[in-house]
């Protein structure tokens, strides 16, 4: 038996009055989605513990099985292990973005208008950090550069500090919203004069491009612990994911990360190379679990674009599920499939919230006939509900 889990990230919403009062997963159109939930089961399930934020850390260790209220020491420790970094235990690891401020006031008085520099190009961004890192790093403070918008900075020794994560503000002014830690402030403010003008930034502007033109601290923690995934489950895992933070949770848990050229985090990402990327763990490399993580609806939601979440969507169905799952029937091999977001991101708001999920679990060997689709309301109405995301996993496995 292979196991698969395929995660849309924020791809769960709200109805809409645009759309007819239907959520971008009722307008979407799925029928691989709503083919495997008339055969298999429908349900709800609470990924994010009542008390915690949020965000695709919390909700997706819970998907893994992991109890983020044990395991959980913080996002950006765990993006940190995607890049090789080495943490002692008493520093203080952040993620930084590189996003966009308005360019005409006082620094304070300024509004963010994109958490991710219109999904800056990670070689575009390497070119950025550089500078941060030649102006910054020293024995203290430590920059490395990441994907996309999304990097990391060590504070040997450091303090924890409370901090705002940069896509709950969009169109904010961000005075209230700064570190109180005033070393942090000041590398902020710092950052500005250094990027907004910066040739590459100038470039960007002309082309239309937003400028990449500030850090942004946000997601602190410590070095984190986590049981090792194939000894907790007897499984040999791997990871398909664009994102620092998933390929992090696979390397804190002892899973394989594959990695696939051209994915970006984003609807542009090699959708063809990461469903390979999974079949070839499953049937060539002798992974019997493997997790597709796709971020693409979670940033067309940030980003308030409704028909491209569900275009999004549209391809996590045609490009991802339906050619997994015809592969896994072709090979002749017994598989269950979960399908799930991590988090709603609902359009309205252009940020995560915590509400239940929409799950659809599939077993080949365990056909139901029934006339189901995959969406929020269908979901609900099934009855199916699981108040204990990290619970899920023991179910797609059986155990």
């Amino acid at each position: 038996m292979k196991y698969i889990v395929i995660l849309g990230d924020g791809m769960s919403d709200e109805p809409m009055d645009v759309l007819g009062g239907r959520t971008p997963l009722e307008a979407a159109s799925i029928p691989t989605m709503d083919a495997l939930a008339s055969m298999g089961e429908l349900g709800m399930v609470q990924n994010v513990p009542a008390g915690m934020s949020p965000g695709s850390d919390v909700a997706n260790l819970s998907v893994m099985g992991y109890d983020p209220k044990e395991s959980y020491s913080g996002r950006s420790p765990l993006e940190a292990l995607s890049l090789n970094i080495d943490m002692e235990p008493d520093d203080i690891v952040f993620r930084v973005n590189v996003v966009t401020l308005t360019d005409e006031e006082p620094y304070a008085e300024k509004t963010i208008i994109d958490h991710s520099a219109g999904e800056i190009s990670t070689a575009d961004a390497h070119i950025l950090m550089k500078s941060i890192q030649e102006a910054f790093n020293n024995e203290e403070f430590q920059f490395y550069p990441g994907t996309s918008y999304r990097h990391i900075m060590i504070w040997k020794k450091g303090r924890q500090v409370s901090l705002e994560p940069p896509h709950d503000h969009l169109t904010q002014v961000i005075g209230d919203y700064l570190p109180k830690e005033s070393v942090l402030r000041d590398f902020m403010e710092r950052s500005y004069d250094i990027l907004n003008n910066h040739p590459l930034n100038a470039e960007r502007a002309a082309q239309g491009k937003n400028k990449a033109n500030s850090l942004w601290y946000w997601g602190a923690g410590t070095k984190p612990s986590l049981d090792n995934f194939q000894a907790k489950t007897g499984l040999k895992g791997a990871m398909v994911s664009a994102v620092d933070l998933l390929k992090g949770i696979a390397v804190g848990s002892g899973m394989e990360v594959c990695h696939v050229e051209g994915a970006t985090g984003s609807i542009d990402t090699n959708w063809e190379g990461k469903a390979q990327a999974a079949i070839d763990a499953l049937l060539k490399d002798g992974c019997d679990y493997v997790y597709v993580h796709v971020e693409a609806p979670d940033e067309m939601a940030h980003q308030g674009l409704t028909e491209e979440k569900i275009l999004s969507i549209e391809y996590l169905d045609s490009r991802i599920v339906a050619p997994i799952k015809q592969a896994m029937e072709d090979a002749g091999e017994e598989f269950r499939m979960l399908i799930l977001p991590d988090h709603p991101n609902p359009i309205r708001y252009r940020t995560h919230t915590g509400d239940p999920v929409p799950y659809v679990l599939y077993d080949s060997t365990r056909q139901r006939k029934a006339v189901a689709h995959y969406n929020e309301k269908e979901a609900a109405a099934s009855g199916n509900f699981e108040p204990n995301g990290h619970r899920l996993l023991a179910r797609l496995i059986q155990k």
